[in-house]
């Protein structure tokens, strides 16, 4: 772990960087207070020991500056001061320091108060750590990694809502893998499994950086793509559809070959008054495409019948 010490004193910056560097901690020395601030805000390090009357910015006023500034992950700060009073140790910490050692340190006081904040620092990294996992669990797919239905609807929800303020095309995609009952049947579930995982790949690869993919449920896979028109999106669907088609995705079961239908829709070539119209124009169009053979891309029209309720 990196230590940041913010100490104009050299004689006192010595003995700190001696004595953490034995204790096999990496240490960043400076002597303002503007620096700490500017090192601790680019992430150079999450534990700081700063002495109380810095240059520039004193250690309070630092102490200030990063609670305010900070996002989410902690820096634990110890000051440092030859002021030993109820009222400064108050003070201190009411500034957002979380500890307070007064000079001349005890190095086995220094010790036990920064390894408290180290232990702190793991804790807080572990529990950010389990909260990336269950965010990640709760939003995406366990077997494509795609986002899942719940998450790629609300993406859409977002597009919409901009399409509807801004203007600006918005288009939807429905792929659904042509006989997929089979593959399971004949190769068995876990080829099945190893086939969705890869088409998965194959789509992402097609994408653009911002555009969206989810799993929208078993074979069907929901693509939005923002600022899309109606011939961009029947582009981006062709070229997934041959990504899918033209080769074979080798499985536990042996390789197996299949191909998808697609059918997209884009406000640009339909109104639409919310998510679900655009939902419903490329379900269509997805429908048209099955009906047509399969193994094609069907782009939805302004023409294009109404879905039965």
């Amino acid at each position: 772990m990196n230590v940041l010490v913010a100490e104009d004193d050299p004689v006192t910056c010595r003995m700190l960087e001696a004595t953490l560097k034995k204790w096999g901690y990496e240490v960043i020395c400076v002597r303002t207070g503007a620096e700490a601030e500017q090192a601790l805000l680019a992430g150079q390090a999450r534990l700081a020991i700063c002495d109380w009357m810095l240059p520039e910015v004193s250690g309070p006023e630092l102490c200030r500056r990063l609670r305010h500034a900070e996002k989410g992950r902690l820096v634990y700060i110890i000051i440092l001061s030859a002021r030993d009073s109820k009222e400064d140790l108050v003070e201190g910490l009411r500034a957002g320091a979380d500890d307070y050692l007064t000079k001349p340190f005890d190095r086995q006081e220094l010790e036990v108060r920064v390894r408290a904040g180290q232990r702190l620092l793991d804790l807080q990294q572990d529990l950010l750590a389990t909260q990336e996992r269950l965010t990640l669990m709760a939003t995406h797919d366990g077997l494509t990694g795609l986002w899942n239905h719940q998450a790629i609807l609300e993406a859409l929800e977002r597009e919409s809502a901009r399409h509807l303020r801004e203007k600006n095309a918005v288009a939807v995609g429905m792929a659904d893998l042509d006989r997929f009952k089979q593959v399971n049947d004949t190769f068995g579930h876990p080829a099945g499994d190893s086939v969705l995982a890869e088409v998965a790949a194959r789509m992402t690869n097609v994408l653009r950086p911002y555009d969206w993919l989810g799993r929208y449920g078993g074979e069907e896979f929901m693509m939005v793509l923002p600022g899309c028109d109606g011939e961009s999106a029947f582009k981006i669907a062709q070229r997934m559809q041959l990504a899918i088609s033209d080769r074979s995705v080798a499985t536990v079961g042996g390789p197996v070959s299949l191909t998808v239908s697609v059918g997209v829709a884009s406000t640009s070539d339909i109104p639409i008054t919310s998510a679900a119209d655009l939902v419903r124009a490329a379900d269509m169009a997805l429908y048209e495409a099955k009906r047509e053979g399969r193994n094609c891309v069907v782009r939805a029209s302004a023409s294009q019948p109404p879905a039965s309720s």
